[in-house]
């Protein structure tokens, strides 16, 4: 906590004791209270870090207000803008966020932080070439960024520059061992490119890498094996395979309602073949009662 008198407060008390006076001839110029702009920076740096942690514990209005009063405070601090742009964001007002991260990156042009920001703002804009420049650039001065790896896996995925996105998703799986993110998106990259039982192979790796818990693996693995124990025939319905597969998918959609929405799955980069298989298995009347329910 800073131990000096609030600014704000300073100012405030300045305005109310430099009240108006009535007009004398020969008055005094009032004075005007100076602005200290170190202290202003350094409130303004102050307020961003508060705003950080209260991004970190999700409570991203508060956040985003204590941002917004941190820009105002030191309006040519990088770090400062960059986390206001980064809120903004996540907030999904991407124009905000562009205007914000491009003015942060002229202020500090080699961060790798604002360019990974800049990254994902463009693939927010589905601008994913210029996505891949900024992207790339970060990782020329930190390449073991499992995250911005995987962004940049998705902008080449986008792209349909399918090798290219396995090369960075598999390049983020060895940064960070437990990133099951890109182990799962490896999977949609080559289930679009055919190769189902390796694509189901990396789901299953993704979802031991998630303790046994995340939804998105455990609903691709679910679909895929419905969808090849030729489970919609009344015949192979009641089978132990298509009742797991069954069982698996309706469990994952229960944990997450989010991925019952094909519109949800797009966004997470299920492509045309995945989503196909997809909805044969939501068009099982025991799943669309259920989805229905959710």
């Amino acid at each position: 906590m800073l131990k000096r008198i609030s600014l704000l407060v300073a100012l405030a008390l300045g305005g109310f004791a430099l009240a108006p006076q009535p007009t004398h001839a020969q008055a005094l110029t009032p004075y005007v209270l100076p602005l200290d702009y170190e202290l202003m920076g350094e409130q303004g740096r102050y307020l961003a870090s508060e705003a950080q942690q209260l991004a970190e514990y999700r409570q991203f209005n508060r956040a985003l207000t204590l941002a917004q009063l941190a820009a105002q405070l030191a309006p040519n601090d990088a770090q400062v803008l960059a986390l206001l742009g980064g809120l903004y964001l996540q907030s999904g007002d991407t124009d905000r966020a562009l205007t914000l991260l491009t003015r942060a990156n002229t202020l500090s042009p080699e961060e790798p932080r604002i360019l990974f920001a800049l990254g994902s703002a463009y693939l927010q804009k589905q601008d994913y070439q210029r996505a891949t420049t900024y992207l790339e650039r970060g990782l020329r001065r930190e390449p073991n960024n499992a995250n911005a790896l995987f962004d940049l896996g998705n902008a080449y995925f986008l792209l349909k520059q399918y090798d290219q996105a396995i090369t960075r998703y598999t390049t983020s799986a060895q940064a960070q061992e437990d990133f099951w993110p890109s182990v799962n998106n490896i999977g949609l990259v080559l289930y679009e490119q055919g190769n189902i039982s390796q694509a189901v192979a990396q789901w299953e790796e993704a979802l031991a890498l998630a303790g046994g818990e995340e939804p998105e693996p455990k609903l691709a693995i679910a679909v895929v094996r419905y969808a090849e124990g030729n489970c919609r025939a009344v015949a192979n319905a009641g089978s132990s395979v298509c009742q797991q597969a069954l069982a698996m998918g309706m469990t994952a959609l229960e944990q997450d309602s989010r991925y019952a929405d094909t519109a949800f799955l797009r966004q997470n980069l299920w492509g045309d073949r995945l989503m196909e298989t997809t909805q044969q298995f939501f068009s099982t009347p025991v799943v669309r009662s259920l989805i229905a329910e959710l």
